[in-house]
């Protein structure tokens, strides 16, 4: 999700023998950098504790609606299209924060538009027809030609260079090991895909998928299963994996997509990052994305026209009483007033650690989130000099995740500053503990924490940098555990309650991904009618 700028460490090396003649530069980037602006943005988690306490006004005002779909995200949204695709228009969408699309949301300075959350999404498998009218409608996919490509709009998929490593000490193409490693590491880096080829087709008496996308269509057989209750780590070194350049790509590739590496995520999970998609709808296209400046923000737009005049945004919910009707209570935070709303049926679009405050005989113990945080820089425009900034810049060994370069996809001549955005998850065994220390930190220990990882590729980036707004995500994504996907706790999630609530969150697919939340809206609209 990143990557590098202007200098690697020979280019280091270079400047310091010409210290002497770039000396007046670096005191002018010196006085520049003494201005250097830091801000800290987040999700609205204070609003969201006060869930703990309830103390909100009593009620002046009742609202009727059919549909009630509680959480604004990709699920809540999805649900509000089928909803009205169905003609079913009487419904009402509320979200705590002051905008919707929950992960896929964005900022924007006076350079470009960036990221808060997902930046990107592959390529539909062709079993995944609801995903692909969904593109078709947002005019990302353009047609269907004789032979059965899809024609898609190439300003919307990545341009190249799409995505580079820095790997010993210089920048390569891909972010698979490749300078120097030696023949014993590329039999193994050979071995490990030719597995995930295998499993990528692998199906079961039933014809279902090992591994699928949404991840409830995939194989329960019990051969399946017991890759759900192993950790990733243990079935490499089952299978005798052992290479660092191969076991640091498994780990990075796992903490960009579940947040947490190999040592925490399922064996099903990390074979699923490589086997869940098919790459069987477009051979012209596979190894391309679909990815924006905003990033999924701009999926996020292509829902407006179903929640037009629909949505309260600002209100959180904090109590539910099932009856004839189920009878919502919600704090609206722009007025300081709480309001009733009467709906026939709920659907609870948002995460379960949540549902956990508001129904209080929910448990959700078994479900870990990890915490992110990301980091907006803009930067001046030398930065980069003569390198080509990739869309996606990676830097091994890292702690982070690397950076994308937000207007690598700006099809209009750069000229003013650059903007980057840095990716990093808290891979641990202590999420709660994690997401203290984040919320915790201020703004001159995230710099030193961003600052000390991309100094690695970029050892004078501090010296172009004009702005820095740190993004804290406390509970950014579920992490796939052992037993989380399949487990017994994510079932009884997933159940109604009385025929009247619902529940639809990615979270309960065990994997964050648009897809997951895109799918759950649409499954669970089609219980409630």
């Amino acid at each position: 999700m990143k990557s590098g700028g202007r200098f690697s460490r020979k280019d280091f090396l270079k400047t310091v023998m010409l210290g002497s003649l770039m000396l007046p530069f670096l005191q002018y980037c010196g006085k520049k950098a003494k201005t250097l602006l830091l801000r800290i943005t987040g999700t609205n988690h204070i609003l969201g504790h006060t869930l703990w306490a309830k103390d909100f006004p009593q009620s002046t005002e009742v609202i009727h609606t059919q549909y009630l779909i509680v959480g604004g995200g990709i699920s809540g949204l999805s649900a509000c299209r089928f909803f009205s695709q169905n003609n079913k228009h009487d419904y009402l969408l509320l979200e705590m924060e002051d905008h919707l699309g929950g992960n896929s949301s964005n900022g924007q300075n006076s350079f470009s538009k960036f990221p808060l959350g997902a930046h990107y999404l592959p390529l539909p498998n062709k079993e995944n027809t609801e995903i692909i009218e969904f593109l078709t409608e947002c005019g990302i996919c353009q047609g269907i030609e004789k032979n059965g490509e899809p024609i898609l709009d190439e300003y919307q998929m990545t341009f190249p260079q799409q995505e580079r490593l820095f790997y010993k000490n210089s920048w390569q193409n891909d972010v698979v090991p490749q300078k120097g490693i030696s023949s014993e590491i590329q039999k193994e880096l050979n071995r490990f895909f030719t597995m995930m080829n295998n499993f990528r087709q692998k199906k079961d008496h039933l014809g279902k998928y090992w591994f699928a996308i949404p991840v409830h269509d995939s194989s329960r057989e019990d051969e399946v299963m017991k890759l759900e209750k192993t950790l990733f780590i243990d079935w490499l070194q089952e299978h005798h994996f052992q290479s660092e350049e191969l076991l640091w790509l498994l780990d990075y590739s796992c903490r960009d997509d579940y947040g947490l590496g190999i040592g925490y995520v399922s064996a099903w999970a990390g074979i699923h990052y490589f086997a869940g998609r098919k790459n069987n709808w477009s051979t012209k296209y596979k190894d391309q994305v679909f990815t924006w400046p905003e990033g999924n923000a701009r999926l996020t737009q292509h829902f407006s026209k179903y929640i037009k005049e629909k949505s309260l945004t600002n209100h959180l919910v904090f109590d539910v009483e099932i009856n004839d009707k189920v009878e919502i209570q919600c704090f609206d935070n722009a007025q300081k007033k709480t309001k009733t709303i009467v709906a026939e049926k709920v659907l609870f679009a948002i995460p379960q650690f949540v549902n956990e405050r508001i129904l209080n005989n929910r448990s959700t113990k078994s479900f870990q989130y990890v915490p992110w945080l990301l980091t907006t820089i803009t930067l001046k425009n030398e930065f980069g000099g003569d390198e080509e900034l990739a869309w996606d810049n990676v830097i091994y060994g890292s702690s982070g995740l690397g950076y994308i370069y937000d207007q690598h996809q700006n099809i209009n001549q750069v000229l003013g500053e650059k903007v980057i955005t840095y990716y990093k998850s808290f891979s641990t065994n202590d999420c709660k503990k994690a997401r203290k220390k984040l919320y915790s930190m201020k703004e001159s220990e995230l710099k030193t924490l961003v600052l000390e990882d991309l100094k690695k590729a970029h050892p004078l980036i501090e010296e172009f940098i004009l702005e820095m707004q740190f993004h804290k995500i406390g509970h950014a994504m579920v992490a796939p555990v052992p037993n989380q996907i399949f487990g017994e706790d994510t079932r009884l999630a997933k159940e109604p309650m009385d025929g009247k609530v619902f529940f639809a969150h990615s979270d309960l697919s065990g994997i964050s991904i648009f897809e997951e939340a895109f799918y759950q809206g649409i499954r669970t609209a089609k219980q409630m009618i």
